[in-house]
């Protein structure tokens, strides 16, 4: 029977057993929905997408090592490997919304209509997501640190206020967008035929998602090491693994493989410059 054990310095990594059931299911059930994205990507050549698939790859490792931690609690490496794993997977997510943003302004030629030019919009955004990751991915690291746990913690928070502030800024950007193409004459309208409204709501679901998940994790480390977030399992499942595997499915049923802006045309009738060329990943 597993038992919860401490490291060689006496370190307890985990305040629990990490679950094999709850592990195998979100394993599975990311697995699926990856592979999903995965044949879509490929087949739509919509390789601007490539980040959140590569999400995805992120969730299986991190769930796939918190099966490998059952009976290992006491050894490092499966620790942060999940660790890791699970904590940038999302930032992956941001970054493809990011530039599903700029396809859809793109797509409609409505680049007057956005408060950021298009250009900008994925530099800016996708810029603070690099940032975001570096400084999440080398606090996480630290947490291995037994004596620098803390500050490790400390890091990993800042990462993800910046996250938070980050998509925050984005969601006014698309919001703004939303309002002013709404607000605009029937008669100025060149996009007809394009999916943006579809679109802009997918990315409306999978931004609350992500940023739900953001939430709780700042609350989980502002609490510390020794919070309730992080002394129990559970939350992991439901505010976590739960809102992502929403968000990839939501992404997954609205794919924005569509979204292609040197295919949309004017109304004169003549094809468009391929203004989306600077998303290209």
């Amino acid at each position: 029977m597993a038992k919860l054990e401490p490291m060689a310095n006496g370190y307890y990594l985990w305040h629990y057993i990490p679950s094999t059931a709850a592990g195998v299911i979100f394993t599975v059930l990311f697995f699926m929905i990856t592979a999903f994205h995965s044949w879509k990507l490929f087949k739509s050549k919509a390789f601007f997408t490539l980040p959140f698939a590569i999400g995805g790859l992120f969730e299986i490792i991190g769930y796939a090592a918190r099966v490998a931690a059952h009976d290992k609690t006491g050894e490092l490496m499966p620790y942060v490997i999940q660790s890791i794993f699970l904590l940038l997977a999302p930032i992956l997510f941001a970054a493809t919304v990011y530039m599903v943003l700029a396809r859809i302004i793109s797509s409609v030629n409505a680049e007057q209509y956005s408060p950021i030019r298009i250009k900008w919009v994925t530099k800016i955004f996708v810029g603070c997501d690099i940032v975001t990751f570096l400084i999440q991915g080398s606090g996480a690291g630290i947490m291995a640190i037994g004596s620098m746990s803390t500050t490790g913690q400390s890091i990993v928070l800042a990462g993800l206020i910046l996250q938070i502030i980050t998509f925050v800024l984005f969601l006014v950007t698309a919001i703004v967008f939303e309002k002013r193409m709404k607000a605009r004459s029937a008669t100025e309208t060149p996009h007809v035929g394009s999916p943006w409204k579809k679109h802009l709501l997918s990315l409306y679901a999978v931004s609350a998602m992500i940023l739900l998940r953001s939430v709780f994790r700042v609350i989980e480390y502002g609490l510390g090491n020794d919070g309730y977030l992080l002394a129990n399992e559970w939350p992991t499942y439901v505010l976590d693994a739960v809102p992502m595997f929403i968000a990839m499915v939501c992404f997954a049923y609205w794919y924005p493989s569509e979204l292609q802006p040197s295919l949309i045309k004017s109304e004169s009738g003549a094809e468009l410059a391929s203004v989306g060329a600077t998303l290209e990943v």
